[in-house]
């Protein structure tokens, strides 16, 4: 249970207030920022540098909307719709309930207590949610046309016709989703949460809200920066393939080895630029949108 202005929550329904704003924090920050996650997955995809197809931001989106239509900059956008409820609500509901469990009773966390709950959140988050991920990375690594796309329902359906619910269809790369979720939440929930106790106090609402922003955007950042490689194999793992192709990427470690063997440590951070122009602006919306609509919940129900 927790207390809110002196009367006790009951815990049934702290979870369901912690399930709400974390799904709906979720929903607000993939809505904005979906668009530089397909960049960073072309990024991510395509092999080499000297025959790149994409030699920067700019020219990803023009290539992308020149060629493919300007929707396209939206290519796999409801499976993570359609995770984010349950992504965000695991995230932030898990993220809580290891912290309690971590903390061994203490009333107040300790630092390690928050970087294993930020772990084993985001190992949780993980496993929720890979199915939708290799649906939109196979959706986003496809470079047909918008309008000659298959659904996502009949991407999803494809999949699962080719290699069922296992390490072949939707659960293909799991191993690398554990890797990029773990550490990114990991890092994003300590140090967010043990800087936030360093943050100025201050009587004006704006500048508190600019060190939230800046605390969260930096953890984002980090978090992004440190668990790319982990992304990159994601990304070659799930990726589009063509039919009775022999597939090269097969396991994380695997597909982590041969990237840097094949195109060097470089190829491992392919991507960083747009993953950073989501992920940091994005690590201080969604935990902003949490922590207010988790407030504002508490205090009106």
């Amino acid at each position: 249970m927790s207390r809110v202005n002196e009367r006790v929550v009951p815990f049934w329904k702290d979870s369901l207030m912690q399930i709400a704003a974390g799904g709906t924090a979720g929903f607000i920050e993939i809505c904005i920022m979906h668009p530089l996650d397909v960049v960073k997955t072309r990024f991510q995809f395509q092999r080499g540098f000297t025959q790149s197809n994409y030699t920067s931001i700019s020219d990803c989106f023009q290539k992308i909307i020149k060629n493919e239509g300007f929707l396209s900059i939206y290519k796999g956008i409801l499976p993570p719709i359609l995770a984010e409820t349950p992504k965000r609500a695991t995230k932030f509901f898990t993220f809580e309930q290891y912290k309690t469990l971590f903390s061994f009773g203490s009333s107040v966390p300790t630092a390690q207590s928050l970087i294993l709950a930020g772990l084993f959140a985001g190992l949780t988050e993980a496993i929720v949610v890979n199915p939708f991920e290799v649906v939109k990375v196979r959706l986003q690594t496809d470079q047909q046309q918008f309008s000659k796309q298959k659904s996502s329902f009949g991407t999803a359906k494809l999949i699962f016709k080719e290699g069922g619910l296992g390490k072949n269809g939707l659960n293909r790369g799991l191993t690398a989703t554990l890797g990029r979720h773990g550490i990114w939440n990991m890092i994003y929930f300590g140090f967010y949460h043990n800087i936030k106790v360093y943050i100025p106090k201050s009587d004006s609402k704006g500048m508190e809200y600019f060190w939230r922003c800046l605390t969260g955007f930096t953890a984002g950042s980090i978090a992004s920066t440190v668990n790319i490689p982990w992304d990159v194999a994601k990304s070659r793992i799930q990726g589009y393939h063509a039919d009775n192709a022999p597939r090269k990427y097969n396991t994380c470690i695997q597909t982590i080895l041969l990237v840097h063997k094949e195109e060097g440590l470089r190829a491992l951070f392919k991507g960083l630029s747009p993953k950073l122009l989501r992920l940091g602006p994005g690590g201080a919306i969604m935990m902003i949108a949490y922590e207010e609509i988790y407030n504002s919940l508490k205090q009106n129900f």
